[in-house]
């Protein structure tokens, strides 16, 4: 084979290291209890990730079953699940539930077991989930069966029938407001102003939830607009910013001063200590829109 012949090969197949290089596209799964919570916690950064080429998937690891106020069982499952496929539509995500009940979570082996088969076969090299401590008893064990699930991705004789990882992921918390026993640390501090109405438009799909239970339950349906302009704009600002002093500072660090302050939302993580270390040049890998 003739050497010019090979260089052109080269120009467009480039084999590039997936350590150093952004080629290979990210393999990014996030991991919440209900079928909103990904969106709700990190929408703007999966939108960021697709926009860039890179893959993400949502997985909830219970249906939703109980989260309505006249509704329930198999058919809001049966609802809630096609929500999750519109929104696959609308930010481009890859979305799947598992058939656990809502409010009923435990962090059992069987679960746990579910939880290292779905971040192996998704190859990730980044995962998300929640903080253990927190309201609701299925964001606590959601965030304890991923901690659990964070060391035996790479064990071949745990869940053998899912070939183990190579590489242990970075697993990263989604931010909170809780204080006890500890603060939230924004390590991470992602700009999403750009694609805001792209995140707010994902949330709309899931009706049920931010038009009728989530208002419901926190006394105030009054507030819902009937109009579907009015109901975007009403759920952006009800969503809020995303940032506090901590995730400010965040931002100033990973955009310095100046883009920083033009910053009008913004998602946060926290790096867990279980899974693989990120040194910054590791951060900046795999979260490319950091800066820009």
């Amino acid at each position: 084979m003739k050497p010019r012949f090979l260089k052109l090969i080269f120009l467009l197949f480039p084999i590039v290291n997936p350590v150093i290089g952004q080629e290979k596209p990210l393999q990014i799964i996030m991991i919440g209890a209900h079928p909103d919570d990904c969106d709700i916690k990190s929408g703007g950064t999966a939108a960021l990730f697709v926009a860039m080429g890179h893959k993400v998937k949502f997985l909830s690891v219970t249906n939703g079953d109980a989260g309505h106020m006249k509704e329930g069982g198999g058919m809001l499952a049966q609802r809630r699940l096609e929500e999750t496929k519109e929104v696959s539509r609308r930010l481009g995500v890859t979305y799947e539930v598992l058939d656990n009940h809502d409010g009923e979570l435990l962090p059992t082996l069987a679960i746990r077991m579910e939880v290292i088969k779905r971040i192996r076969e998704w190859n990730a090299d980044v995962v998300i989930a929640p903080r253990s401590n927190d309201y609701h008893p299925d964001h606590r064990y959601t965030g304890i069966l991923v901690q659990d699930a964070a060391f035996m991705v790479g064990v071949p004789n745990i869940a053998p029938d899912t070939p183990p990882l190579r590489k242990n992921p970075v697993f990263l918390y989604f931010q909170d407001n809780f204080k006890k026993p500890n603060l939230f640390q924004p390590d991470i501090a992602v700009d999403i102003t750009s694609v805001i109405d792209k995140k707010v438009y994902s949330l709309d799909s899931h009706q049920s939830q931010f038009y009728e239970w989530l208002p419901w339950i926190g006394n105030y349906e009054d507030q819902v607009p009937k109009g579907k302009a009015e109901r975007l704009e009403w759920l952006k600002k009800l969503r809020g910013s995303g940032i506090n002093p901590a995730v400010k500072s965040s931002l100033e660090k990973w955009y310095g001063s100046a883009k920083a302050a033009q910053v009008s939302f913004a998602e946060s993580f926290e790096i867990c200590e279980y899974g693989s270390r990120p040194s910054e040049e590791d951060i900046k890998r795999l979260f490319p829109m950091l800066g820009k």
